[in-house]
């Protein structure tokens, strides 16, 4: 059915009482998300939509039994967040903020990694398994149930590679985004294992970009996956050197352009998409 978000997630959010957090929290409610409490540091007894908010995430771990968290904190303050996660016993962690120091990411991914803890971001618009619930800011209304996993560097482009699917007939069995920066808690290939074990995905949709090495590095589990795997690469067009968007999105000689993307992905037996739109088309034909 879904991968990391599934009908045993029960969530909180960190950082609730926010502009952003507050708001995102009513639309993961309202799309049927188990958000249990949030936690924002001296606010305690009050309530978002009806959400109680505690001062600390153990206390919450304690009372409701949570095993996630969506953070809403202040880039400066998302380390402190996630290791307060971790520590409590929180297994999947969403880091949505943008901005996060590279150092700070560095840690953050390393101590998850060590502690066993699936941390998506930072910069990710999250998770979502559709018909079961989202932790993040994806629209709800772009995405149906269905049997094709998607994982996605970009939040804007897994909202249109999964509307090309709906269109088709196909749906997503969860929509993964792990994170846009150069530094994130887990890679393609990490999650590319979770949905080759699940029985309701058939087919993997990656969706990436320019910069960095992370499409690459997932060849290897491609080249031993039991499921088709349909790649799109974002950027083809763009000048070395120049940063696309993302602040991961950035050519530095033949490191991280599209072209050589391309080629390992291939070579590893990914099917090639070159638009989004070519991909309902390869799913209709591999499957």
């Amino acid at each position: 059915m879904a991968i990391l978000l599934t009908y045993e997630t029960r969530a909180i959010v960190q950082g609730i009482t926010g502009r952003v957090g507050s708001i995102q929290t009513r639309w993961m409610l309202e799309y049927g998300t188990k958000i249990l409490a949030g936690v924002t540091p001296g606010r305690k007894g009050e309530t978002v939509y009806g959400v109680p908010v505690f001062d600390d995430v153990k206390e919450t771990v304690e009372r409701f039994g949570v095993n996630a968290t969506v953070i809403f904190a202040p880039p400066f303050a998302a380390k402190d967040a996630v290791f307060e996660a971790i520590d409590a016993g929180i297994k999947l962690v969403v880091v949505i903020p943008e901005h996060v120091p590279i150092a700070d990411a560095m840690e953050m991914r390393e101590v998850a990694r060590k502690r066993g803890v699936v941390m998506l971001g930072p910069t990710t618009p999250g998770v979502i398994s559709p018909g079961v619930g989202k932790l993040g800011i994806m629209p709800g209304n772009m995405f149906k149930p269905g049997k094709v996993g998607v994982i996605s560097r970009s939040g804007t482009l897994s909202y249109e590679v999964s509307g090309y699917l709906n269109d088709e007939g196909f749906g997503e069995s969860s929509v993964v985004g792990i994170g846009a920066d150069p530094v994130t808690g887990v890679d393609i290939a990490d999650i590319l294992e979770m949905f080759d074990r699940d029985n309701d995905t058939e087919a993997v949709v990656i969706v990436g970009e320019i910069g960095g090495s992370r499409e690459e590095d997932a060849s290897a589990v491609i080249r031993r996956m039991r499921k088709p795997v349909i790649a799109f690469i974002a950027g083809r067009l763009a000048p070395p050197g120049k940063r696309m968007g993302h602040a991961g999105a950035i050519i530095q000689g033949e490191t991280g352009s599209a072209d050589s993307k391309l080629r390992v992905l291939e070579d590893a037996g990914a099917k090639i998409a070159f638009k989004l739109s070519e991909i309902p088309k390869i799913l209709r034909k591999v499957l």
